[in-house]
């Protein structure tokens, strides 16, 4: 009877394994109760098997599974999918699981031109879409982004009132829209910062700081100035200024910097296309 219960066990390792369905950015490899212990019972290779497919793994763009398949296969990174996984379980987290990765989903290592810090995720109910600064159609347009769209308007002599705050549109065009921390619990804001996202996302920087060439990282506030500081500017150009935030903002520290024009200025002297920084409503 054991030997029929390892055979069974089998098809359900091969599945996990072997599902390289790209389409969702995140999912959990798990076999269940049963299964566990009946493979636990019947051999230490197919537990230590389970316990290496009990937690939470990325399916990023393949671009990016490209480029951080070592950084994912450290263990840091492991521990902090579970505990990822425990603060989704535990607790009401944004944005939606499927959605973490949403910043490389929407924008590939291959066409970045741009990338944007931001801190950690909106904390509301369904504000949060996975990529920094940016909220869900139909959800209020954050103080933040509205002194963002301010900005532009005021550097590009447009007159551009969105009604939604989705940011998506930047991101396909390669901007890497990336928080610090790529998760929070509901109305609490940096409280994923004790989890193990900064070294992770100081890894992607560095990554595209090695790696790639002539690309634009905008740094709004001490924080992000502080995430980007090891960024080669030789290779790359690097604008800083003041928090778009209102406090930040009132005080003289975001209006006026015009990073949106100097970001398409330097693109296209390099041979790149410019950034189309209106918004689809």
């Amino acid at each position: 009877m054991k030997n029929t219960k390892i055979i069974l066990v089998f098809p359900l390792l091969a599945q996990a394994l072997g599902n390289t369905d790209a389409s969702a950015s995140f999912q959990t490899r798990t076999l269940n109760s049963g299964h566990k212990r009946d493979a636990c019972d019947s051999g230490g290779k197919l537990c230590e098997l389970y316990g290496k497919l009990n937690y939470m793994q990325p399916k990023l763009n393949p671009s990016w599974q490209t480029i951080l398949s070592d950084e994912i296969q450290k263990p840091y990174f492991k521990d902090l999918m579970k505990a990822v996984d425990e603060e989704y379980k535990n607790h009401t987290c944004f944005p939606p699981k499927e959605l973490i990765f949403a910043a490389f989903d929407h924008c590939s290592f291959d066409h970045l031109k741009v990338v944007i810090i931001g801190q950690d995720p909106y904390h509301g109910i369904h504000e949060a879409n996975g990529l920094c600064f940016s909220v869900n159609d139909a959800v209020k347009i954050p103080p933040s982004l509205r002194n963002i769209f301010r900005e532009l308007n005021d550097d590009l002599g447009t007159v551009f009132l969105p009604t939604s705050g989705n940011l998506e549109h930047w991101a396909k065009q390669g901007v890497l829209l990336l928080n610090a921390s790529l998760s929070v619990r509901m109305d609490n804001p940096n409280s994923h910062k004790h989890l193990k996202w900064a070294t992770f996302t100081d890894a992607v920087i560095q990554k595209i700081s090695d790696e790639k060439e002539n690309i634009v990282f905008l740094l709004w506030g001490s924080f992000a100035k502080k995430k980007g500081s090891k960024i080669d500017r030789n290779k790359h150009l690097v604008l800083e200024c003041g928090h778009p935030s209102p406090m930040s903002a009132n005080q003289g520290k975001w209006f006026g910097n015009k990073h949106f024009s100097q970001t398409n200025e330097y693109l296209k002297s390099k041979g790149k296309t410019g950034i189309d920084w209106s918004i689809i409503n």
